[in-house]
């Protein structure tokens, strides 16, 4: 097997990291390289590795994973810190202990055959989250004056590892379909000025279509696809771009502390979803190829080569409030700290403002006519 490809184990291994002055259980803290002690203070630096991040062979990982083994329920943790046994969720493997708030971390190979290999760690804590999300809740327009509030909610943010795959492909594709080329004829039509029909000569738009095919080809690098369906997708995808320049070799110690899912969207769907996107870029490269006024593309085809894929885990801060009984979730880019998020409308704001809009444009029309220029626009027309 592949090293991208581990058997499930039943008997999940719990990382701890204790902290070396007091023994307490140690959190990593977000932009630096070091885990910290709640308790005394004490700084712990998180040993560095220079680990080159791979790619696996897409279609070899396919092949393993149907010859692999089911994967294995999800064991009881045990925690050392209070002695309670408890189960994470269906989807997470890092989190707090639910009787002691300890931070716990057991092994990704507990249930999944493929496990991270890189991450991005967290760059802002819990705080400079919550400035961010103000100041875009402060930004949005149209949004109910008593939302404003909010700013000021002391919900907790949770910090959770999302996964995600990239995939790199080379691609090939053949089309067919036509070219539009305009050209111009001069044609007599009939108008209404000054209240009489008159004959004028204008320039007519025609388009001469001529069917055509081609190839075009393009290298795919580090095409993202979301791993996971606890958040909302379409909020997710708006956190990009995704700084993967700066992946790490994955280490556990970075998720003590935080939420950390595992994949739950499997390979082969994360490439069709994969595949999806670089249609859309492939779209527009056989326009171009095309070329001329108009494009029409009546089907191409696309050959992938060389696919290779990662899985890694990317840092965001999550949370929600609640405004007239209707709740809106929001997400926050724990590297760059971009916001993304469901938002209220003020009927009231938005009436107002289409109401002055359109008062605006009668009373820039009524200033036009009484200065004749509305007049002379309508003649030169």
């Amino acid at each position: 097997m592949i090293k991208s490809i581990k058997k499930p184990s039943t008997n999940p291994q719990i990382d701890r990291f204790p902290c070396s002055q007091c023994g307490a259980l140690l959190v990593y803290s977000p932009g630096t390289q070091q885990l910290s002690c709640q308790y005394c203070g004490t700084e712990n630096a998180i040993p560095q590795r220079n680990d080159d991040i791979k790619e696996y062979d897409f279609h070899q990982a396919l092949t393993e994973l149907a010859q692999a083994k089911p994967t294995a329920e999800i064991a009881q943790i045990h925690c050392d810190a209070c002695g309670a046994g408890f189960k994470f969720a269906q989807s997470v493997h890092a989190g707090e202990c639910p009787f002691c708030g300890a931070a716990i971390v057991s092994s990704t190979e507990t249930a999944r055959p493929i496990t991270p290999k890189s991450l991005l760690p967290f760059a802002i804590d819990q705080n400079q989250a919550k400035r961010q999300f103000r100041q875009w809740l402060n930004s949005l327009w149209f949004a109910p004056a008593k939302v404003k509030k909010y700013t000021d909610d002391d919900a907790k943010l949770t910090g959770v590892y999302i996964p995600y795959w990239t995939f790199d492909s080379d691609t090939e594709t053949t089309y067919t379909g036509t070219r539009g080329d305009v050209y111009y004829v001069s044609e007599e039509v009939q108008t209404i000025r000054d209240g009489r029909m008159v004959t004028e000569v204008r320039q007519v738009a025609h388009i001469n279509w001529t069917p055509v095919s081609g190839k075009v080809t393009r290298f795919f690098d580090d095409v993202l696809v979301g791993a996971s369906k606890s958040l909302p997708r379409r909020i997710l995808d708006q956190l990009e771009p995704w700084d993967l320049t700066n992946l790490i070799p994955y280490d556990e110690s970075y998720l003590s502390g935080f939420t950390s899912e595992y994949y739950q969207v499997d390979l082969g769907r994360g490439f069709d979803e994969a595949k999806q996107k670089m249609d859309s870029v492939i779209y527009r490269d056989i326009a171009f190829d095309i070329g001329g006024d108009q494009q029409r593309i009546d089907q191409f085809h696309t050959r992938h080569s060389n696919t290779t894929f990662k899985h890694c885990l990317l840092p965001v801060w999550s949370a929600a409030f609640r405004f007239k009984q209707k709740t809106y979730r929001f997400i926050i880019n724990g590297k760059t700290g971009k916001v993304q998020g469901e938002r209220p409308y003020s009927v009231w704001k938005i009436a107002f403002a289409v109401i002055a809009g359109t008062l605006a444009i009668v009373a820039i029309a009524m200033l036009l006519e009484r200065s004749g220029l509305l007049q002379q626009a309508q003649y030169y027309r």
